[in-house]
Protein backbone atom coordinates (compact mmCIF):
# COMPACT_ATOMS: atom_id res chain seq x y z
CA UNK A 1 0.00 0.00 0.00
CA UNK A 2 1.27 3.48 -0.88
CA UNK A 3 -0.24 6.90 -0.23
CA UNK A 4 -0.32 9.48 -3.02
CA UNK A 5 0.89 13.00 -2.24
CA UNK A 6 0.22 16.41 -3.75
CA UNK A 7 3.13 15.77 -6.14
CA UNK A 8 0.89 13.38 -8.11
CA UNK A 9 -2.02 15.77 -8.77
CA UNK A 10 -3.20 16.01 -12.39
CA UNK A 11 -3.74 19.15 -14.43
CA UNK A 12 -7.27 17.94 -15.19
CA UNK A 13 -8.65 17.79 -11.63
CA UNK A 14 -7.26 18.26 -8.10
CA UNK A 15 -8.80 14.96 -6.96
CA UNK A 16 -7.06 12.75 -9.55
CA UNK A 17 -3.48 11.77 -10.23
CA UNK A 18 -1.49 12.53 -13.33
CA UNK A 19 -0.85 9.34 -15.28
CA UNK A 20 2.92 9.34 -14.77
CA UNK A 21 3.22 8.45 -11.05
CA UNK A 22 0.77 5.52 -11.31
CA UNK A 23 2.57 4.30 -14.45
CA UNK A 24 5.86 4.36 -12.58
CA UNK A 25 4.27 2.48 -9.66
CA UNK A 26 3.05 -0.20 -12.05
CA UNK A 27 6.54 -0.51 -13.53
CA UNK A 28 7.98 -0.78 -10.02
CA UNK A 29 5.68 -3.77 -9.42
CA UNK A 30 6.33 -5.28 -12.85
CA UNK A 31 10.09 -5.20 -12.29
CA UNK A 32 9.80 -6.77 -8.84
CA UNK A 33 7.30 -9.57 -9.34
CA UNK A 34 9.15 -12.92 -9.57
CA UNK A 35 12.26 -10.89 -10.44
CA UNK A 36 15.15 -12.51 -12.31
CA UNK A 37 18.57 -10.90 -12.80
CA UNK A 38 18.88 -12.23 -16.35
CA UNK A 39 15.73 -10.51 -17.65
CA UNK A 40 14.50 -6.99 -18.25
CA UNK A 41 11.28 -5.32 -19.36
CA UNK A 42 11.04 -4.65 -23.09
CA UNK A 43 7.47 -3.37 -23.50
CA UNK A 44 4.90 -1.92 -21.11
CA UNK A 45 1.21 -1.25 -21.72
CA UNK A 46 -0.66 0.83 -19.15
CA UNK A 47 -4.44 1.12 -19.23
CA UNK A 48 -6.01 3.81 -17.07
CA UNK A 49 -9.33 2.32 -16.00
CA UNK A 50 -10.73 5.49 -14.47
CA UNK A 51 -9.70 8.55 -12.47
CA UNK A 52 -6.90 7.53 -10.11
CA UNK A 53 -7.60 9.21 -6.76
CA UNK A 54 -5.01 11.06 -4.69
CA UNK A 55 -5.25 8.66 -1.77
CA UNK A 56 -4.13 5.21 -0.62
CA UNK A 57 -3.29 2.86 -3.49
CA UNK A 58 -2.95 -0.91 -3.22
CA UNK A 59 -0.54 -2.63 -5.63
CA UNK A 60 -1.12 -6.17 -6.89
CA UNK A 61 1.18 -8.04 -9.30
CA UNK A 62 1.62 -11.52 -10.72
CA UNK A 63 3.26 -13.50 -13.51
CA UNK A 64 0.65 -14.14 -16.17
CA UNK A 65 2.79 -16.25 -18.47
CA UNK A 66 6.13 -17.60 -17.21
CA UNK A 67 8.90 -18.56 -19.62
CA UNK A 68 12.63 -19.18 -19.87
CA UNK A 69 13.21 -16.44 -22.47
CA UNK A 70 9.98 -14.44 -22.59
CA UNK A 71 7.42 -13.91 -19.83
CA UNK A 72 4.36 -11.72 -19.33
CA UNK A 73 3.91 -9.96 -15.99
CA UNK A 74 0.87 -7.98 -14.88
CA UNK A 75 0.22 -5.39 -12.16
CA UNK A 76 -2.83 -3.46 -11.02
CA UNK A 77 -3.45 -0.43 -8.82
CA UNK A 78 -6.52 -0.60 -6.59
CA UNK A 79 -8.29 2.20 -4.73
CA UNK A 80 -11.53 2.73 -2.87
CA UNK A 81 -14.53 3.72 -5.00
CA UNK A 82 -17.16 6.29 -3.99
CA UNK A 83 -19.16 3.46 -2.39
CA UNK A 84 -16.16 2.39 -0.35
CA UNK A 85 -15.50 -0.85 -2.20
CA UNK A 86 -12.09 -1.45 -3.78
CA UNK A 87 -11.70 -1.32 -7.55
CA UNK A 88 -8.85 -1.50 -10.05
CA UNK A 89 -8.01 1.99 -11.34
CA UNK A 90 -5.01 1.12 -13.56
CA UNK A 91 -3.48 -1.99 -15.06
CA UNK A 92 -0.04 -2.56 -16.53
CA UNK A 93 1.37 -5.50 -18.43
CA UNK A 94 4.93 -6.06 -19.56
CA UNK A 95 6.90 -8.46 -21.68
CA UNK A 96 10.02 -9.34 -19.76
CA UNK A 97 12.80 -10.93 -21.82
CA UNK A 98 16.03 -12.74 -21.02
CA UNK A 99 18.95 -10.51 -21.96
CA UNK A 100 21.91 -11.52 -24.13
CA UNK A 101 25.03 -9.56 -25.26
CA UNK A 102 24.51 -7.65 -28.53
CA UNK A 103 26.79 -4.64 -28.01
CA UNK A 104 28.54 -5.25 -31.34
CA UNK A 105 25.32 -4.72 -33.33
CA UNK A 106 23.60 -2.07 -31.17
CA UNK A 107 21.70 0.50 -33.27
CA UNK A 108 19.03 3.19 -32.87
CA UNK A 109 16.70 4.06 -35.72
CA UNK A 110 15.44 7.36 -34.24
CA UNK A 111 16.74 10.91 -34.46
CA UNK A 112 18.83 12.07 -31.51
CA UNK A 113 17.40 14.97 -29.50
CA UNK A 114 19.37 18.15 -28.86
CA UNK A 115 21.29 17.92 -25.56
CA UNK A 116 19.93 19.00 -22.19
CA UNK A 117 22.28 21.99 -22.26
CA UNK A 118 20.39 23.40 -25.25
CA UNK A 119 17.14 23.43 -23.30
CA UNK A 120 15.67 26.45 -21.55
CA UNK A 121 14.40 26.27 -17.96
CA UNK A 122 10.63 26.08 -18.03
CA UNK A 123 7.88 26.18 -15.41
CA UNK A 124 4.29 25.33 -16.26
CA UNK A 125 1.84 27.91 -14.95
CA UNK A 126 -1.69 29.26 -15.29
CA UNK A 127 -4.06 26.55 -16.56
CA UNK A 128 -1.22 23.99 -16.82
CA UNK A 129 -0.21 24.22 -13.16
CA UNK A 130 -0.59 21.04 -11.07
CA UNK A 131 1.07 19.25 -8.20
CA UNK A 132 2.73 16.82 -10.58
CA UNK A 133 4.08 19.34 -13.07
CA UNK A 134 5.30 21.59 -10.25
CA UNK A 135 7.39 18.65 -8.95
CA UNK A 136 9.27 18.16 -12.25
CA UNK A 137 12.28 20.10 -13.54
CA UNK A 138 11.94 20.95 -17.24
CA UNK A 139 14.29 22.07 -20.00
CA UNK A 140 12.25 22.98 -23.08
CA UNK A 141 13.64 22.64 -26.61
CA UNK A 142 10.62 23.69 -28.72
CA UNK A 143 7.70 26.06 -28.29
CA UNK A 144 4.39 24.45 -27.37
CA UNK A 145 2.04 24.09 -30.32
CA UNK A 146 4.75 24.75 -32.91
CA UNK A 147 4.92 22.67 -36.09
CA UNK A 148 6.45 19.24 -35.67
CA UNK A 149 7.12 17.25 -32.51
CA UNK A 150 7.29 19.01 -29.16
CA UNK A 151 10.57 18.31 -27.39
CA UNK A 152 11.51 18.65 -23.74
CA UNK A 153 13.91 17.27 -21.16
CA UNK A 154 12.53 16.50 -17.72
CA UNK A 155 13.57 14.96 -14.43
CA UNK A 156 11.53 14.33 -11.28
CA UNK A 157 12.47 16.15 -8.07
CA UNK A 158 10.81 13.79 -5.56
CA UNK A 159 11.42 10.04 -5.49
CA UNK A 160 8.63 7.68 -6.47
CA UNK A 161 8.37 5.94 -3.08
CA UNK A 162 9.79 7.57 0.02
CA UNK A 163 12.94 5.82 1.24
CA UNK A 164 13.68 4.17 -2.12
CA UNK A 165 16.00 4.99 -5.00
CA UNK A 166 14.24 4.91 -8.36
CA UNK A 167 15.31 2.32 -10.91
CA UNK A 168 16.06 3.57 -14.44
CA UNK A 169 12.65 2.39 -15.69
CA UNK A 170 10.80 3.87 -12.72
CA UNK A 171 12.44 7.20 -13.54
CA UNK A 172 11.55 6.86 -17.24
CA UNK A 173 7.91 6.16 -16.48
CA UNK A 174 7.69 8.92 -13.89
CA UNK A 175 8.01 11.25 -16.91
CA UNK A 176 6.79 9.34 -20.01
CA UNK A 177 3.07 10.07 -19.62
CA UNK A 178 3.63 13.80 -20.27
CA UNK A 179 4.02 13.00 -23.98
CA UNK A 180 0.44 13.88 -24.94
CA UNK A 181 0.85 17.29 -23.30
CA UNK A 182 4.24 17.94 -24.89
CA UNK A 183 2.91 16.90 -28.31
CA UNK A 184 -0.41 18.76 -28.03
CA UNK A 185 -1.44 21.24 -30.73
CA UNK A 186 -4.65 22.34 -28.97
CA UNK A 187 -4.83 25.15 -26.36
CA UNK A 188 -5.59 23.72 -22.93
CA UNK A 189 -7.96 26.58 -22.06
CA UNK A 190 -10.27 25.51 -24.91
CA UNK A 191 -9.74 21.75 -25.07
CA UNK A 192 -9.13 18.75 -22.85
CA UNK A 193 -7.00 15.87 -24.11
CA UNK A 194 -6.76 13.00 -21.64
CA UNK A 195 -4.89 9.85 -22.54
CA UNK A 196 -6.51 6.55 -21.65
CA UNK A 197 -3.35 4.47 -22.01
CA UNK A 198 0.29 4.41 -22.93
CA UNK A 199 2.45 1.83 -24.66
CA UNK A 200 6.22 2.06 -24.35
CA UNK A 201 8.76 -0.14 -26.14
CA UNK A 202 12.20 0.02 -24.50
CA UNK A 203 15.14 -1.26 -26.56
CA UNK A 204 17.82 0.13 -24.21
CA UNK A 205 17.81 0.67 -20.45
CA UNK A 206 18.04 4.44 -19.84
CA UNK A 207 20.91 6.03 -17.95
CA UNK A 208 21.16 9.21 -15.93
CA UNK A 209 18.59 11.56 -14.41
CA UNK A 210 17.15 13.30 -17.48
CA UNK A 211 14.36 11.90 -19.64
CA UNK A 212 13.90 13.35 -23.12
CA UNK A 213 10.42 13.38 -24.66
CA UNK A 214 9.80 14.14 -28.34
CA UNK A 215 6.15 13.71 -29.28
CA UNK A 216 3.35 14.93 -31.53
CA UNK A 217 -0.39 14.38 -31.33
CA UNK A 218 -2.48 13.59 -34.41
CA UNK A 219 -6.18 14.40 -33.95
CA UNK A 220 -8.95 12.77 -35.96
CA UNK A 221 -12.29 14.36 -36.96
CA UNK A 222 -14.32 12.60 -34.25
CA UNK A 223 -12.72 13.48 -30.92
CA UNK A 224 -10.11 10.69 -30.86
CA UNK A 225 -6.39 11.38 -31.14
CA UNK A 226 -3.07 9.56 -30.99
CA UNK A 227 0.16 10.82 -29.50
CA UNK A 228 3.37 9.14 -30.68
CA UNK A 229 7.00 9.87 -30.04
CA UNK A 230 10.35 8.82 -28.62
CA UNK A 231 11.90 8.68 -25.16
CA UNK A 232 15.59 9.41 -24.66
CA UNK A 233 18.42 9.72 -22.20
CA UNK A 234 21.51 11.86 -22.74
CA UNK A 235 23.13 9.10 -24.81
CA UNK A 236 20.27 8.88 -27.33
CA UNK A 237 16.87 7.30 -27.77
CA UNK A 238 15.83 4.43 -25.53
CA UNK A 239 12.34 3.66 -26.82
CA UNK A 240 9.08 4.76 -28.37
CA UNK A 241 5.78 5.77 -26.80
CA UNK A 242 2.19 5.85 -28.09
CA UNK A 243 -0.98 7.03 -26.35
CA UNK A 244 -4.68 7.04 -27.19
CA UNK A 245 -6.15 10.46 -26.44
CA UNK A 246 -9.75 11.54 -25.82
CA UNK A 247 -10.24 15.08 -27.13
CA UNK A 248 -13.15 17.23 -25.93
CA UNK A 249 -14.03 20.89 -26.34
CA UNK A 250 -14.42 22.75 -23.06
CA UNK A 251 -17.89 24.18 -22.43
Amino acid sequence: MVTATEHTVSVWAPTMQHGAPPSALLVRALERVDAREDTRISRVVVDILGPIPVEDIEIRAWTERPGANVELVVAELWAASSSGTARAVARGSAWRMRSSPTEDVAHSGDRVMKPVGDGVDYAFGDSWSSGFLDAIEFKILTEFGAAGPGEIWARPRPVLVQGETMTPLERLFSIADIANGIGAKLPIDKWTFLNTDLTVHIFRVPQGEWVGVAAETSTGPDGIAMCAGTLSDELGTVGRIAQTVLVRRRD
